[in-house]
Parts: structure tokens; C-alpha cells; sequence
């Protein structure tokens, strides 16, 4: 019995800053100081802290240090672990002393960790250290109390929308392919996390890899799936690898595979590999590449909850959806809907990135503010500079400024405003940044992933790029910011699939509340040149 636990997180952030090393001198340290059979080190995933260099946790103690090298480790051991007296220089003191609710979900001040409740506790690669946290509970209860429509039942009486974007109700998808009859139907987890400044779902993956797959195992007892894909996108590895060992250990330990302890449910998963294409984490462009064929959307309807993978019933859904599922079998529908808000029930993950004090991977109930988010949690903005936008959904989330910053987090209050939850990246800007460079970054990047398909999508993003450059270099005139205004306008109608119909969202919501600096631009350069020119 170990007296103490060293926890280091271990993502590839940390892994850059050498995180390895130092857990190897860690335990090398410790057995040359007789420690080893007093003290454990536990690799963990991330802890959601960001830009601080190599994080470790002494436990019970509770105690964070950050910025840790090798040569920190001898004072760490002599202070801290022999000594109990802190090692000051290195205290990280930004986490709040953790306290546990009636439902034991850990609180951060003002998060509440649902999905991450296991995120910088337990070590990803041991399915005994999950299992203790009550993993893979929800799941037995599903095959030895509940019928298949049971479990459906629960989840659509959470309420629970999907977490991919479109938020979409998952009981009643789940309710499409669970009507379809059909031998085989198929589990999709959509890990093809592409959208910039997003890495929630990576994270989620790689700190707590069996929440995901006891999730999948969920879906596919209450719709009828045989068979379950996590589709991971290639530059993934570690995630990769801790889901392909996750699953190896849920074989080995009976809960894939056949006749699941003998509750007549068969059900099995693989990872599949993707090669980065934005556009596959579209649902039937995925499908298209699960299938081998080049990564392009699908004409819909069919929906993929009838006609699928291999023209079967399929459910497509996101990492941080199914790592919920299992919270909401365990505490019960009506637990879930006391979260967040009334037409927004629950929690929602969030990478909190730019111009930040404190970034990195938070959780937080829905109904909480934009102000609470970047003060309270964020510590507010570097080097005390204003806040000019945040952009809330990833690359193609809508844009909120100052006026917004009293709204609470929910579909309705955000949709009012052309805005929306989307992917999980909260992005903030601060007051030295031109937004019309910021919007040209942007729409370069849709022009560099669009996949061609459709006309409106592979020219208008490339038409977007030249027009907002025109103005960015001191070409463009009022006109052309009437044309992108209208262009963008005609690509969110008209476009094939969610990336034609999204890329123009930030143009749009910076014309709407920054166009004066559009129009400066467009004024600035004609002035410098003349009239007769």
C-alpha cells in the first residue's frame, strides 16, 4: 500500500516539454532513495492546463507543480514527499481545492466534471484504475436489468443532445437505427477531430479512453449494433494507441466480443485510421472513408440511420457524446436534465485557447457565461489588454463580443445570435487584433480543406480568400465587402454539405459587428490612391 501517488500528466503537449524524462528520473530517484514501496507514479492523462510545461500532482495532497525539470525532482522528493513541506517555487495554485458533490462529480470552481471526471485521476492504460471509478458499472446494469428499449428510453428522457456540432437529440437518432430492421447494424465514433484551436475530443481519448468505448457499447445494446469503429484521425497517435489497448483489455476482460456474459448481446470494436481531411468529420463523408473511398459527403437523405455503413442502420457520434452516455445509465435521466439548462441540459467540454491567461481543457455546466468563462475560469486576458471577440464552435462558430459576455450558454439564447456551441474551441481575441485578417486566415484554411465537390464551396472559398486579401494587401474597395457579403451569404444556402455552409459563419457575425474595420480598410487604401490614377 502506497502512502502517496505522483501523478504526471502525459499528452503529447507534456511529452514535448519532456514529460518522459522526468517521470523516468522520477522513479529512478525514488528507488535510490528507498521511496518505492512508499511512493507510486502514475501516468495520467491531460490535466487541462496548458503552456505550463510538465505538470505532476502529489496525492492526497492535492498538491499541483508546474514547469517541472529534472533538476526539480530531488527537492520535490526531499521537501514534499519525505518532508510534507511544499515546494513553493514550483505550486501551481490556479486549482481550487477539489470537493466532490452529492453525485460525485468533481467541481474546479466553476466547472463540473462529468465527462473529464476522471480526467488527471486515474492512468488511461489500466482498465482496473477505471473500473474502480464505478466504470463499465452502467454497462452491467444495462445487460442484467434493462432491455435495449430501456436504455433508449433513459437517454431520451435525459435529453441529452449530441456534442458534435449539430446537437442533435441522441435519443431520438438512436431511435432511427433502433426502428430499422436489420442483422447487422454499426456504432460510428467520430473521433476526426479537424477543426482548429479543437482538441477536446483528443483529450478525452487519451485520458479517458474506456469512458468512450463503454459509451459505444451503450449505443450499440440499445439500437441492435453488432459491430463499433472509433475513427481517429491519423496525427492521433497517442490516442490511437491508448484506444487500441483499451480495447484489447475490454476483450480480454469479457466485455467485447460474443454473447456478452451470457446476455445473448454480441458486440465488438476496431479503430479505423484517418488521413486528416477536414471534411471526413462530416458523418457520411467519414462513412465514405471507413469505406475506402474518397472522403465526400453523401446526398441526403438517407440519413445514416438507416442507410449507413455498407448500406446499413448506423449511429455516427462524437468522442465527448458517447463518453457521457454511461454518466447518464449510472445517475439516471432526470440527474443529467438538472445540469445546465432547461433546453440545454448538461455540461459541455471546451478547449480555451488565445489570447487567455489560463488555457486548456475545461468543462463546464451549460448556462454558465461567457464573462465567468474568460474571468473567472480563463483569468482574464494577457498583459491586461481588452477583450475584442471570443468565437465559440471552432473556425466555424459564430462571433460574440463585449455585448455578449452576460449571456448564458445555452442553444437558445446562442442560436438568437447566429451563434451556436459547435465543436467544443472557445477562441479569444483580444483588442490589437484586425479582424479582417483574422476572417482571411479562417476562410484560408476552408479553400485549403474543401474537398471540391460542390461549385459554391471550391470556388466560393477561393473567391472569399481573394476578396478578403484584396482588401488585407490595399486593393479592395466598399464593393468588394458587398460582394463577400453576398457570396457568403449564397454558400450558406446553397453549399453541398456543413463546411460550405459553415466557412462563411465568421465572415458574416465580424461584417456584423466589426464592419467599420472592413470598410476602413476598403477607404484607407482608396484614399492613398489618386483619383486620376
Amino acid at each position: 500500500m502506497h502512502r502517496m501517488h505522483v501523478i504526471i500528466a502525459m499528452d503529447p503537449h507534456t511529452i514535448a516539454q519532456g514529460a518522459r524524462s522526468i517521470k523516468d528520473a522520477l522513479v529512478k530517484n525514488l528507488e535510490l532513495a528507498g521511496l518505492s514501496n512508499e511512493i507510486k507514479v502514475v501516468e495520467t492523462g491531460s490535466l487541462g492546463i496548458y503552456n505550463k510545461g510538465v505538470v505532476l500532482v502529489v496525492f492526497p495532497d492535492g498538491i499541483y507543480y508546474t514547469g517541472v525539470k529534472i533538476a526539480d525532482l530531488s527537492e520535490i522528493i526531499s521537501e514534499h514527499l519525505v518532508k510534507g513541506r511544499v515546494v513553493e517555487r514550483l505550486h501551481y495554485r490556479d486549482i481550487p481545492e477539489e470537493s466532490r458533490a452529492e453525485e460525485k462529480a468533481p467541481r474546479f470552481g466553476k466547472q463540473l466534471r462529468v465527462v473529464l471526471k476522471n480526467a488527471g485521476i486515474i492512468d488511461p492504460e489500466s482498465i482496473e484504475e477505471y473500473i474502480a471509478q464505478d466504470g463499465y458499472e452502467a454497462y452491467g446494469k444495462a445487460l442484467t436489468e434493462m432491455k435495449p428499449a430501456d436504455v433508449l428510453q433513459t437517454v431520451k428522457d435525459s435529453g441529452m443532445l449530441g456534442r458534435g456540432g449539430a446537437f442533435f437529440p441522441t435519443g431520438v437518432k438512436w431511435g432511427f437505427a433502433a426502428a430499422e430492421k436489420a442483422k447487422e447494424k454499426y456504432i460510428i465514433c467520430n473521433a476526426d477531430e479537424g477543426e482548429p484551436g479543437t482538441f477536446k475530443d483528443r483529450l478525452i481519448l487519451e485520458g479517458d479512453p474506456h469512458a468512450v468505448l463503454e459509451g459505444m457499447c451503450l449505443a450499440g445494446y440499445a439500437v441492435g449494433a453488432t459491430m463499433g469503429y472509433v475513427y481517429i484521425r491519423g496525427e492521433y497517435y497517442m490516442s490511437i494507441a491508448r484506444v487500441r489497448r483499451a480495447i484489447e483489455q475490454a476483450r480480454k476482460n469479457g466485455l467485447l466480443g460474443k454473447n456478452i456474459f451470457g446476455s445473448g448481446f454480441s458486440f465488438d470494436i476496431e479503430v479505423r485510421e484517418g488521413a486528416g481531411a477536414y471534411i471526413c468529420g462530416e458523418e457520411t463523408a467519414l462513412i465514405e472513408s471507413i469505406e475506402g473511398k474518397r472522403g465526400e459527403p453523401r446526398d441526403k437523405p438517407p440519413f445514416p440511420p438507416s442507410v449507413g455503413l455498407w448500406g446499413k442502420p448506423t449511429i455516427v457520434n462524437n468522442v465527448e457524446t458517447l463518453a457521457t452516455v454511461p454518466q447518464i445509465l449510472l445517475k439516471g435521466a432526470a440527474w443529467y436534465k438538472s445540469l445546465g439548462t432547461e433546453s440545454t441540459p448538461g455540461t459541455k467540454v471546451f478547449t480555451l485557447v488565445g489570447n487567455i491567461n489560463n488555457p486548456g481543457l475545461i468543462e463546464v455546466p451549460l448556462g454558465i457565461t461567457l464573462r465567468e468563462i474568460i474571468y473567472d475560469i480563463g483569468h482574464g486576458i494577457p498583459n491586461g489588454r481588452g477583450f475584442k471577440l471570443a468565437q465559440l464552435g471552432g473556425t466555424t462558430g459564430g462571433i460574440l463580443t463585449s455585448e455578449h459576455l452576460d449571456l448564458p450558454f445555452d442553444l437558445v439564447n446562442l442560436r438568437s445570435i447566429d451563434a451556436g456551441l459547435g465543436s467544443g474551441a472557445l477562441l479569444v481575441v483580444d483588442d490589437t487584433h484586425n479582424v479582417v485578417e483574422l476572417v482571411q486566415n479562417f476562410a484560408e484554411f476552408f479553400n485549403h480543406e474543401s474537398c471540391g465537390k460542390c461549385t459554391m464551396c471550391r470556388e466560393g472559398t477561393g473567391r472569399l480568400v481573394e476578396l478578403l486579401h484584396k482588401l488585407t494587401s490595399g486593393c479592395g474597395a466598399e464593393s468588394d465587402i458587398a460582394l463577400i457579403e453576398r457570396l457568403a451569404s449564397a454558400m450558406m444556402k446553397s453549399a453541398f454539405c456543413g463546411l460550405g455552409q459553415a466557412a462563411p459563419v465568421p465572415i458574416l457575425g465580424c461584417l456584423r459587428y466589426f464592419r467599420d474595420e472592413f470598410t476602413a480598410l476598403a477607404q484607407q487604401k482608396r484614399q492613398q490612391i489618386p483619383a486620376n490614377a
